[in-house]
């Protein structure tokens, strides 16, 4: 397996750094530490993917699964993405426009956006 989740309180907002490969090998880990921090009353949640160098469409069901849940607690979900190559898998299936995504977790935290909701013409 390839893939790491470390999570730490920071601005009142639990931050969860990931890395490695999100696949359908290794996204079951990632689903169940985002579970166990659900369970234990984490729901406003900053998901830190930049140092993660590969995602499939597992791996955005997780996100989207969490997602759900952390909505219907009152809480939120933020992701950290700095790689164009994940962001590009974000924008080819329009979840830039359900997820708020940042640069950086400091912006995450302070919640200002980078990513516009839809992707320019450009990158279609």
């Amino acid at each position: 397996m390839d893939v790491s989740v470390h999570s730490f309180e920071e601005g009142g907002r639990t931050v969860v750094q990931v890395g490695g490969e999100i696949d359908v090998y290794t996204a079951p880990v990632l689903r169940e530490r985002l579970a166990a921090l659900h369970e234990a009353g984490k729901h406003d949640l900053v998901v830190d993917l930049r140092a993660v160098r590969f995602m499939d469409s597992t791996g955005l069901g997780v996100l989207v699964g969490v997602l759900k849940r952390v909505r219907l607690a009152g809480g939120s979900l933020s992701l950290v993405i700095d790689s164009e190559r994940i962001l590009k898998v974000f924008r080819i299936t329009a979840l830039t426009q359900i997820f708020d995504i940042f640069d950086s977790v400091g912006d995450a935290l302070a919640g200002t956006p980078s990513e516009p909701e839809a992707a320019s013409p450009a990158e279609s």
